[in-house]
């Protein structure tokens, strides 16, 4: 079988979908593995690393997916511009990437309507079995460490206690919200480099872990545990809410740090800190949030953008934070992917078993043989062309039908990038 690994071609991406040793590895499982040139060079890997670890190189797209059986990407397939990479893959081939189903109905009925069977990698359910391939996990643990470097980068001061000859420098105090995988990473990071970290999570098994690595615990009067049976958080009532947001304004107050890191599955992103909050904050007070570009934590924050307020506190937004980190986010992507795969492949390399009686494969299968099949998205509808809509003005248009139903209260896909009360397992937001 032919698996074909291309070059990623969206915006802020420098990921790639399989390393030297995930290539060496599925070479030796049978497979012939096609690399499109260059799809390593931003994540530090040559063509020449992956033709020394059995892959051959491919410069034009159109043959790289030819005959494909199986495409691993890091995103979705573009499906406008210049590439129409969906246009390309084979009719039967697998496609396994992260797909941002909750926000992408059309895409997944582009799917079905092509005949590709696609998995997406965040529905990857939280269960023990698969831990070591879980994506979310593994790229948001890099995301709550790169978070800390960038405060640091951008904050005016110190992080740890100095006593010196010419006077004291207090230590950083940093305000870490969400304890879920990137959470507790960056709990650890900032503690390794002296800080006062502080942490918050509406979820009170999060409690323990916190303070494991050392860091404080923002109790609320009459907390409530806000965790679902899956791991994720929750959301909370109003009465909680308001409780919790007087808690975090009075904290901030005090705080120099503060890293947003909190994402509810299939939802907008909770709003954390507001405007009034950070109006309050000191001068020269640095906000890292996470969850920009599902909406953010923090009002006032913009993918892509460092926003200064009037009252000198920095709002970062950096897209797509693991690409930042592409060479170790890629390596530990790969293996997650590899650990999918080895899950679907006979002994020889032959053939797929798609075995939908599997939770792991029903819980990331999206369609199969032509149909969506997974529960909560076969509602998914292509939107109709603008274009068609607009050439028939003797006809009365119909309503636009919703693209997706939203999903029911026990969500089965993670966040991008927050944790649980069980890192190893996956992510809370």
């Amino acid at each position: 079988m032919k698996l074909v690994v291309p070059l990623e071609r969206r915006p802020f991406e420098r990921r790639v979908a399989a390393s030297p040793d995930t290539v060496k590895k599925l070479v030796g499982k049978g497979l012939d593995v096609v690399i499109e040139t260059g799809a390593g060079l931003k994540a530090s890997v040559t063509d020449a690393q992956y033709e020394a670890a059995g892959a051959k190189i491919e410069k034009d797209p159109k043959a790289l997916y030819k005959g494909a059986d199986i495409v691993l990407k890091v995103q979705k397939p573009l499906r406008d511009g210049d590439l129409d990479e969906l246009a390309l893959i084979p009719k039967g081939a697998l496609l396994i990437a992260t797909i941002n189903p909750y926000q992408s109905p059309d895409d997944i009925a582009a799917y079905a309507k092509a005949g590709v069977t696609a998995m997406a990698l965040e529905l990857v359910p939280r269960i023990t079995r698969a831990q070591s391939m879980d994506v979310l996990s593994s790229q948001s643990n890099l995301a709550g460490y790169k978070a800390v470097l960038d405060a640091a980068a951008e904050y005016g001061r110190a992080f740890p206690m100095m006593m010196t000859a010419a006077g004291t420098v207090a230590p950083a105090r940093v305000l870490i919200m969400g304890a879920g995988v990137a959470g507790l990473q960056a709990i650890a990071t900032a503690r390794r480099l002296g800080a006062v970290v502080t942490a918050s999570d509406v979820r009170m098994a999060a409690k323990e872990q916190v303070e494991s690595l050392g860091a404080s615990f923002l109790m609320v009067d009459g907390m409530e545990d806000m965790e679902t049976a899956g791991g994720y958080a929750k959301e909370a009532g109003e009465d909680f809410k308001k409780r919790q947001a007087e808690k975090v304004h009075e904290t901030l107050k005090k705080t120099d740090i503060a890293i947003c890191t909190a994402l509810i599955p299939g939802r907008a992103a909770p709003t954390l800190i507001t405007k009034a909050m950070v109006d309050d904050m000191k001068p020269g007070s640095v906000i890292i949030d996470l969850a920009v570009e599902q909406g953010g934590n923090c009002e006032g924050s913009k993918p892509g953008e460092i926003v200064e307020t009037a009252n000198g506190v920095k709002i970062v937004g950096h897209n797509n934070v693991p690409s930042r980190l592409a060479a170790d986010a890629s390596n530990l992507f790969a293996k997650n992917l590899l650990n999918l795969l080895s899950l679907l492949l006979s002994e020889d390399g032959k053939s797929l078993n798609i075995n939908r009686e599997d939770e792991i494969v029903a819980g990331t299968l999206l369609t199969l043989d032509g149909a969506v099949v997974h529960e909560q998205f076969k509602d998914a509808k292509a939107a109709k062309p603008a274009a068609k809509a607009a050439a028939a003005p003797a006809k009365k248009p119909a309503a636009r039908k919703p693209a997706a139903k939203k999903p029911a209260a026990k969500p089965a896909a993670k966040p991008a990038d927050t944790a649980t009360d069980k890192p190893a397992d996956g992510e809370t937001k």
